[in-house]
């Protein structure tokens, strides 16, 4: 399991905005707008984080959610260039199956999942966006999948056997 959280020092980053929306609260003096923003970072060499930011302007609901996904990243262990299994990530009415692919394939990934696999350096990889496609809800179910993928050195360790023979 991958759940723990890394510190993004010594890291160079990269950002990708996936969504920017226009939000409106209605209130009693009339409409109060703001703008949320939909950020993903990576190196592309295994660390990928998301992160939401909210304000009055564009640039500073930028500058909150790349501040936010720096602060959410997580490492995942690649495989030459695609990911070590299969595994299915669930949140909410959202479910991104993510499947590793044979070298040459390429990214096929759709939106906010191809964002995600380019910021994280996978060049090899085939997912299916099923049930809901809102952005969220697809950045969250990749992130979940990501986050229980499961070390395959560690899945070795565990078994008593040489990564070769698991592979």
């Amino acid at each position: 399991m991958n759940n723990q959280r890394i510190s993004p020092r010594g890291l160079v980053l990269n950002d990708q905005l996936i969504s920017i929306n226009r939000v409106t609260k209605v209130v009693k003096g009339g409409k109060n707008m703001s703008f949320a923003a939909l950020v993903v970072v990576g190196d592309e060499a295994g660390h990928v984080g998301f992160g939401t930011g909210k304000a009055k302007e564009v640039p500073n609901s930028i500058t909150k959610a790349i501040e936010s996904a720096k602060n959410n990243l997580i490492r995942v262990t690649l495989i030459e260039n695609t990911l070590p299994h299969e595994i299915l990530g669930r949140y909410g009415a959202g479910k991104v199956l993510i499947k590793p692919a044979a070298e040459g394939t390429g990214v096929i990934a759709g939106g906010a999942v191809r964002a995600i696999m380019q910021m994280l350096g996978v060049q090899n990889v085939r997912t299916k966006i099923l049930g809901s496609t809102n952005n969220h809800s697809v950045i969250r179910a990749t992130f979940d999948g990501l986050m229980r993928m499961k070390d395959p050195m560690e899945v070795a360790r565990l078994r008593g056997i040489q990564v070769e023979e698991l592979m």
